[in-house]
């Protein structure tokens, strides 16, 4: 019966009206408790002058709870809040008890009535405790009965006894659903360990062992340091790997939820976590006032990069933002997610930058004064085996947007490349400088101002080896690497966005702008630690397959080509890449000449992006053999048509 009216349904949060009447049921038990302690625990009172002033004390109190609110709260999430809450009231209808017993002594509005002020006092203390041991009693059982029909609990420690980990705490037990015991605080500061918060006790890192998590069937950690360096946090996690549990980690305070911590917030520490170098800041943002009053289009505005990028920009202030990508079922979603948190001015179009008719009547109709083109085919492996599309996309769609904007006089046109554009081994990085170089060209003839950014591997975006280490961990395995020796750089797509952006607002036109990525992280170490922070063991629960390097794949990547070097900007993260000097008469003929081609001969196109591109030698690929035989003799119609 009693766990039906805690547990039930329609009992799980109490009518407010109800918690009202209880309050007022205790405060009557004080009142008369007041009397009883006043007069030595004993009757030798007027009863019937108690029952008189009674009716007063419920009026002054049922307003000073209808002011306060204080029976507006949750009991079984009762905390600190509360009992101020209930401070506050007990105080407001003391104060309006003795100020209205002073009044009617002197104006004698009710002749022979008075409240002992001595009871007045006894009785707002009585109140206070009373009102909050029975909110506390009441939470107590609901947890109790909760835990007692429920699993068995989890068990978990708390990293950091700082007042993140105790609101951490907090929040875990006022957590009806979670199932959770914690364990103890774990905390570096000696002058904490030993003690106790909550009655929970605080242990130094050394416990940290295999046996002391068995033991106390330990299966999560929460790390709760605030504003902890990336550096710092791998090695803490570092330490826990090894161990039979999962790594959690609460967010920083600001992105805590109306300034509350929510257990939905508490998540699994993620590889991006441990990136081994600070995240992007950038200072005296120039963005704001380079867009102001701007038609800004976006094309490739559905995909990883292009799409954060679009969120970025709708938070500025803006005239219309264009929205270009083939990519219908994509393009929609991101249409609905800026309608949904409140974004206007944006028109997403459905259209193919090869089509050059249909990009010139777009950018004739809208005239878009800012351009990012982030349209490009990206995954290695299949532009090697498709070097038809990776030419038309890449090369001929930058080309047409690039003699557009010139036409249509864009002022600025800030391209995404990609750090495999440097010494390319394959068809897409070749692609990509061909793409630079081209408007390295152009910039030489038009007023529009050409801006190219570079970046190393993006986390999470598409075909990133990030989500595809995720999904092998969820079949279980094994996670695929191609080399135990590759190693990559890494940024987060938001970094990455918002250094285009920068790059867009501080460039003048002509430079190639790269970001200070800090040490290139190995693939294979990255892939232990993703298997590690998962709960799971390598090799004993989920392997490592090494399955080769993929047609055209690099060992390393570079952000520089050889004869490279760089100037420093206002961010000490972004640089500009001394490009060196090419003949701009000869490249751009040279171009123009692949863009016409039959792109559908392999062993015509291959040799001219190398002609080109002098620092392109494939790897790995079929097209090598252009790299030891370049004045092979040309093969016969048949073999061209078979390639």
């Amino acid at each position: 019966m009693i766990e039906r009216i805690f547990l039930g349904r329609e009992w799980k949060v109490v009518p407010k009206g109800i918690v009202l009447a209880l309050d007022m049921t205790i405060i009557s038990v004080t009142f008369f408790l007041a009397y009883l302690i006043r007069f030595n625990l004993s009757l030798d009172f007027d009863v019937q002058m108690l029952w008189k002033q009674l009716p007063l004390v419920w009026v002054m109190f049922l307003i000073s709870f209808l002011i306060i609110g204080s029976y507006n709260s949750l009991i079984r999430h009762t905390g600190i809040k509360d009992v101020y809450s209930i401070f506050n009231a007990v105080c407001l209808a003391s104060i309006g008890l003795i100020v209205g017993v002073i009044l009617n002594k002197y104006a004698q509005f009710f002749p022979n009535f008075t409240i002992p002020l001595s009871i007045i006092i006894i009785n707002s203390m009585l109140a206070f405790i009373g009102l909050t041991v029975v909110r506390y009693f009441l939470k107590t059982v609901y947890d109790h009965l909760i835990k007692s029909n429920g699993k068995t609990s989890k068990h978990v420690l708390i990293y950091g006894a700082g007042e993140s980990g105790i609101i951490t705490y907090q929040t875990l037990a006022n957590h009806s659903k979670m199932q959770v015991r914690v364990v103890g605080f774990v905390d570096n500061d000696i002058r904490k360990v030993g003690k106790l918060i909550n009655g929970v006790r605080v242990f130094d890192k050394k416990v940290l062992t295999e046996e002391f998590i068995l033991l106390n069937g330990i299966s999560e950690v929460i790390f709760c340091i605030q504003n902890i360096a990336p550096k710092k946090l791998r090695d803490r996690v570092n330490e826990l790997v090894d161990l039979p549990v999962k790594v959690k980690i609460v967010p920083p305070v600001e992105d805590w939820i109306n300034g509350e911590l929510k257990v939905s917030q508490i998540k699994n520490v993620q590889i991006e976590d441990l990136l081994d170098r600070p995240p992007i800041q950038i200072k005296n943002s120039k963005v704001a006032n380079d867009f102001d009053g701007q038609v800004i289009m976006v094309t490739g505005a559905a995909g990883s990069i292009g799409s954060e990028l679009v969120r970025q920009i709708s938070r500025y202030t803006y005239k219309n933002l264009i929205l270009i990508d083939q990519a219908e079922s994509a393009l929609y979603d991101l249409q609905q997610e800026l309608k949904q948190s409140g974004r206007h001015n944006f028109v997403p179009i459905v259209a193919d930058i090869r089509d050059k008719s249909n990009m010139r009547a777009l950018i004739q109709e809208y005239k878009p004064t800012r351009f990012f083109h982030a349209a490009a085919y990206k995954h290695v492996p299949l532009m090697e085996a498709n070097p038809y599309e990776a030419i038309k996309i890449n090369v001929v769609g930058t080309k047409n947007i690039v003699d557009l904007s010139i036409e249509f006089g864009v002022e600025k046109f800030v391209f995404v490349s990609t750090d495999k554009a440097v010494n390319p081994t394959n068809v897409m990085g070749c692609t990509k400088r061909i793409a630079e170089m081209y408007i390295s060209c152009r910039q030489q003839e038009g007023k529009t101002k050409f801006i190219t950014t570079r970046f190393g591997n993006v986390l999470g975006s598409n075909g990133s080896v990030i989500p595809l280490f995720r999904k092998q961990i969820e079949k279980g395995g094994p996670l695929t690497v191609t080399h135990k020796d590759i190693t990559r750089y890494f940024m987060t797509i938001p970094e990455a966005s918002q250094l285009v952006l920068e790059a867009g607002a501080m460039g003048n036109g002509g430079e190639i702008f790269i970001f200070d990525m800090g040490e290139s992280v190995k693939i294979f170490d990255l892939a232990k630690n993703m298997i590690r922070l998962s709960g799971l063991r390598y090799p004993e629960d989920i392997d490592i397959k090494i399955t080769g390097l993929r047609p055209g794949e690099k060992l390393y990547e570079e952000l520089l080509a050889n004869g490279e070097n760089t100037l420093p900007t206002y961010n000490e993260k972004i640089m500009i890449s001394k490009v060196r000097e090419i003949d701009y008469a000869l490249i751009r003929s040279s171009i123009d000449e692949l863009c016409v081609s039959n792109l559908f001969y392999r062993d015509k196109i291959i040799p001219m992006m190398k002609k080109i591109v002098p620092e392109y030698i494939s790897n790995n690929s079929q097209f090598s053999r252009f790299d030891k035989s370049p004045t092979k003799e040309p093969v016969d119609k048949k073999e061209e048509i078979a390639n």
